[in-house]
C-alpha cells in the first residue's frame, strides 16, 4: 500500500516501548493508544523484530529505515520506521517510505529539542532569579548548561549518523551479493569451457589463439575469485558467518591441502617443507579451516622467489592448535602488516605477476576470530613473512 506523502505515524513510548503518548497518526494505525505495547501495533510475523528494533534504538540511541508491517484501519501495509532516544523516552516515527520517515524524524526531533530548550531556559530564569545577576556561579550555571544541551544536540545527531551508516552498509552488503551471486554462474561457465578448450583443442589451435585464450582464462579465473571473496565477505558483514563444526583430524587436513598446493608450487619452482604434531581431534569447520590454508599457502606461493621454500608448521600451544606458514619472498614493513587484513587492501603484486583481491586475509581473520582464535604476521623486509593462525581445540 502507497501512502500519500503528507501522512505519518510519531509515537513517544516508555523504555520498555509502552506507549506514552501519540504525537501524530495519520495512518490510521490500530491500537496507536496510550498504554499499549508498541509492538502491537505490527502483525505477528513483524513482532520479533519490531523488539528487535526497540533494543537498536536502546543500543544505539537511534535507529533508521526498518520496515515492519503494521496494522492500519483498511488493513496491512508496509511501513518505513525509524526511532531515537530524547532524554528517558523512545521516540518513533513511521511514515509509507524511507523518506518521509526520516524527515518526520528530523521535525519530531527538533520540535522535541525546542521544547527541552524552553524547560532549560525557564530553569536557568528561575535561578537567575534567585541569584544576583552578577553572581559568579549564576554565570557558570548558565554556562554550564549551555554546553550540556550543545553537547546533548551533537549526541543525538551522532546517533542518527551512526545509525544511518549502519543501514547503509547493510544495503550495500546487500547489493553487493546479489551483483556477486548474478555474475557467478556466467564467470564460471567461460572459466570451465576455456580451461576445456586448452585442455583438450590445444592442438588445433594457433599461438595466438592460444595466446588469446590463455588471457581470457587467467582474467576470468581472477574475475571468479574476486566474486567468491565478494560473496563470502557480504555474507560475513550480514552475520552469516556459519560454522558447521564437526571433529576433525587437523594434521591430515593440512597434510592434504599441502599435497594439493604442491603442484601450484612446483610450478614456480618452490618446495613446500610440511611439518605436523600429533594433536587431538579438533572441533572445528574443516571446510573454513580449509578455506584458511587456501589462502595463506596460495599467498606464500605468490610472493616465493623461484628456487625457495614454503615452511608449514602445525603444532599445539596450550589448549589450542597454530598453524604457521612461512615464505622467504619480499617479506612485508611493520607498517603495512596491520593493514593485511582489512578489505580491500592491495599489495604488491607475486614474484610472477599474480594479482590479489585484496579480500582473502580480511575473510581470513574473520573465520578464524568466528572460531574464537586469533591471526597475525611476523615480518622482516627482505627477509620472508609468517603468518599464524591459533585457534582453539574447541571452540569456547
Amino acid at each position: 500500500m502507497m501512502e500519500p506523502p503528507d501522512r505519518g505515524l510519531a509515537l513517544l513510548c516508555d523504555p520498555a516501548g509502552i506507549i506514552q503518548q501519540v504525537l501524530r497518526n495519520d495512518l490510521g494505525v490500530t491500537d496507536a493508544i496510550p498504554g499499549r505495547l508498541f509492538f502491537r501495533l505490527v502483525d505477528p510475523g513483524s513482532r520479533a523484530k519490531a523488539l528487535d528494533f526497540l533494543v537498536h534504538i536502546k543500543t544505539h540511541q537511534a535507529a533508521i529505515d526498518w520496515e515492519l508491517n503494521a496494522l492500519l484501519e483498511d488493513g496491512p501495509a508496509t511501513l518505513h520506521f525509524s526511532g531515537g532516544l530524547i532524554e528517558d523516552h523512545i521516540l518513533i516515527v513511521a511514515a509509507g517510505n524511507g523518506q518521509l520517515a526520516a524527515r518526520l524524524y528530523d521535525e519530531m526531533m527538533r520540535i522535541s529539542n525546542e521544547q527541552v530548550n524552553l524547560l532549560r531556559a525557564a530553569l536557568k530564569q528561575s535561578a537567575r532569579d534567585r541569584a544576583a545577576q552578577s553572581d559568579p556561579e549564576s554565570q557558570l550555571y548558565d554556562e554550564i548548561s549551555r554546553l550540556n544541551n550543545e553537547l546533548v544536540n551533537m549526541q543525538r545527531e551522532l546517533a542518527k549518523r551512526t545509525a544511518e551508516l549502519e543501514w547503509l552498509n547493510q544495503e550495500k552488503n546487500y547489493f553487493i551479493g546479489v551483483a556477486a551471486h548474478d555474475l557467478r554462474n556466467p564467470l564460471h561457465t567461460i572459466l570451465s569451457y576455456s580451461a576445456f578448450l586448452l585442455e583438450q583443442e590445444a592442438d588445433s589451435l594457433s599461438p595466438t589463439q592460444r595466446e588469446f585464450l590463455e588471457i581470457i582464462y587467467n582474467r576470468t579465473e581472477w574475475m571468479a575469485r574476486l566474486v567468491d571473496d565478494l560473496l563470502d565477505v557480504a555474507r560475513i558483514e550480514a552475520g552469516q558467518l556459519d560454522l558447521d563444526l564437526a571433529a576433525t583430524d587437523i594434521g591430515a587436513l593440512v597434510a592434504r591441502n599441502v599435497a594439493l598446493h604442491r603442484r601450484m608450487a612446483a610450478g614456480k619452482g618452490v618446495e613446500i617443507d610440511l611439518q605436523v604434531e600429533p594433536l587431538p581431534l579438533a572441533i572445528v569447520d574443516a571446510a573454513k579451516i580449509e578455506q584458511i590454508l587456501n589462502n595463506l599457502l596460495s599467498n606464500a606461493i605468490k610472493f616465493s622467489p623461484p628456487g625457495s621454500r614454503v615452511e608449514v608448521r602445525l603444532s599445539a600451544a596450550g589448549e589450542d592448535f597454530r598453524i604457521s606458514v612461512r615464505d622467504y619472498g619480499p617479506g612485508i614493513a611493520p607498517e603495512d602488516i596491520p593493514k593485511l587484513f582489512r578489505p580491500f587492501q592491495r599489495g604488491k603484486p607475486g614474484t610472477a605477476g599474480e594479482k590479489s583481491t585484496g579480500l582473502g586475509l580480511a575473510i581470513v581473520k574473520r573465520i578464524v576470530e568466528g572460531h574464537g582464535g586469533r591471526l597475525w604476521a611476523e615480518s622482516t623486509p627482505g627477509q620472508g613473512a609468517t603468518f599464524y593462525v591459533q585457534i582453539p581445540l574447541e571452540v569456547r
